[in-house]
């Protein structure tokens, strides 16, 4: 089994399981995540030690579901048609859209500066 964190292709086959005789499943393919330049931008003016948590959150919680949505970790936003969701991570937003294939970073703001970048750079439905 092969991760993109490894370099792996980012197909991953499931072990054929003898007693249900199941065969290979394909399991989903993990979500390519690309960073907007102004999240490049974001990223680089941040904290080290944030940084390093926020490329973690990256990973573990939108490389293969990033749609799923959670109490207080991700919420699908109302109302905006762009961006579709944040991610929280510690006093840290990500604001990201998601297509097919694609995790699409758009920004990665300070909780204090959340609001007003969403008034800003929120596109309302």
């Amino acid at each position: 089994m092969r991760s993109s964190m490894d370099g792996g292709e980012g197909l991953v086959f499931s072990h054929f399981d003898e007693h249900r005789k199941s065969g290979y499943n394909l399991a989903r393919m993990p979500f390519d995540i690309i960073l907007a330049p102004e999240a490049v931008e974001d990223l680089k003016r941040i904290k080290a030690h944030v940084r390093a948590a926020v490329r973690a959150a990256l990973e573990t919680h939108l490389r293969d579901e990033p749609e799923k949505v959670s109490r207080s970790r991700i919420k699908k936003l109302r109302g905006l048609r762009r961006p579709q969701y944040r991610l929280r991570v510690d006093e840290v937003r990500v604001f990201y859209d998601v297509s097919r294939t694609t995790v699409e970073i758009l920004a990665i703001v300070a909780k204090s500066e959340a609001e007003s970048w969403l008034a800003q750079f929120g596109n309302p439905e």
